[in-house]
């Protein structure tokens, strides 16, 4: 699509936006979908467009998973109660993989025999993968709001020409860009010379930041003094701490979730370390996990500014409909990604194609991938040749206990 200006692209995207969930089932502790179900190939003039959602509802993560659910069915209310697409109600089906991989390709086989054309998912790296691995056989259009390995998109990170899975797309950064902001965020804004880390060891996530935050450091002449790891499940970083204590560095990247990340800034406080925190967007919602006298200072880059104009309606719908405020980024990120597709299946449908059918399918893909300045309420959206998202990071700041935006950096 040609570039559109700022307003007119919001004039867009809140057409596209606002109402119902009408035809969309419930979702249960297990593999599901709902009651009602279509099976083939949808036909132009049918009245709906099925989708699915596919992330982890329930489990270990779930904190991350039924935000991301919840922004996508409140998009496709808000969609469908403003006429869908084209007067056809957009049908969301919901699948709760638990954060397996297994899960979400039996999800998926599930999704493909009720004629889905496109998915919302998944929401964890491990599972987003193994669903990517799945679609790309079917040239099935796939956005994820939250995982962030480049391996999501490319079939080999490490070798840029072994090709991408095309029909692929996130909202969220990926982690190398979060890695190499940070590291230059210590350097050139906090004026940092040392920095130590402490990742969790087999977790995609956390090594990708930590790799580009170490080869960023390099290029800076950021000094990283000590790198320690831990295995995921372990709760006592009290050895590493010790240690990154001991050698009193600037900083300490923790590219972690915020669940480890408060008990190990905690244990560092205890051990006498006095340096600034640093993390991922997995350290959204940080300020329960830890006192505010311990967080004081500490700095993460996110997808999401909260309390800026651009999503204060979001939050402000989003806590009405579920009783509780925006918990972290990964919601917003999620509406957009729901807003982002649903415009692409807009597309399709306007060019007279089968919801379902391969024309259909490539038409979603064509459409997601010719974004040029889309806007969000995140950001503005244009997608590079990996299909990740070219936008700025929100820097936010822990400060007497609250989570504040800082900058775009």
């Amino acid at each position: 699509m040609k570039k559109m200006s700022k307003t007119l692209a919001v004039v867009l995207a809140l057409v596209l936006c606002v109402g119902l969930f009408a035809g969309c089932g419930g979702t249960t502790a297990s593999t599901s979908t709902t009651t009602t179900t279509q099976t083939g190939t949808q036909t132009a003039e049918s009245g709906e467009i099925t989708i699915a959602f596919i992330g982890n509802t329930t489990g270990d993560y779930a904190q991350y998973g039924i935000p991301v659910r919840n922004a996508v069915v409140m998009y496709v209310e808000q969609l469908n109660a403003n006429g869908g697409i084209n007067g056809k109600t957009v049908k969301l089906l919901e699948y709760d993989d638990k954060g397996d991989g297994i899960e979400s390709v039996n999800a998926y086989n599930l999704a493909k025999d009720q004629g889905i054309t496109a998915i919302v998912g998944s929401v964890l790296t491990g599972a987003t993968i193994a669903l990517a691995d799945a679609t790309v056989e079917d040239n099935m259009p796939q956005i994820t709001a939250s995982a962030t390995a480049a391996g999501v998109t490319q079939i080999d990170p490490e070798n840029p020409d072994s090709g991408i899975r095309a029909n692929v797309f996130r909202a969220c950064f990926i982690d190398p860009f979060q890695g190499e902001k940070m590291a230059d965020y210590a350097a050139n804004k906090l004026g940092a010379k040392t920095a130590a880390i402490l990742f969790e060891s087999g977790s995609d996530y956390s090594e990708g930041l930590k790799d580009s935050f170490v080869a960023k450091a390099a290029e800076l002449d950021l000094e990283v003094v000590a790198t320690e790891a831990f295995a995921t499940g372990d709760k006592d970083f009290n050895a590493q701490m010790t240690k990154i204590a001991g050698l009193n560095p600037d900083v300490v990247f923790l590219p972690i979730y915020y669940g480890e990340a408060g008990l190990a800034i905690t244990q560092g406080r205890q051990a006498g370390l006095t340096s600034t925190f640093l993390g991922g967007d997995g350290f959204g919602g940080i300020k329960d996990y830890a006192t505010a006298e311990d967080l004081e200072g500490t700095v993460y880059c996110s997808g999401y500014a909260p309390g800026t104009d651009s999503v204060a309606q979001f939050e402000a719908d989003y806590e009405a409909k579920y009783g509780e405020p925006v918990p972290n980024m990964f919601a917003p990120l999620a509406y957009d990604a729901a807003m982002l597709l649903c415009k692409a299946l807009k597309a399709a449908d306007d060019a007279g194609l089968a919801a379902g059918s391969d024309e259909f399918k490539a038409a979603v893909i064509a459409d997601l991938k010719g974004n040029d300045g889309t806007v969000g309420i995140t950001g503005s959206y244009s997608f590079d040749e990996f299909n990740n998202p070219i936008k700025s990071a929100a820097m936010i700041v822990v400060k007497d206990g609250a989570e504040v935006f800082s900058e775009l950096y």
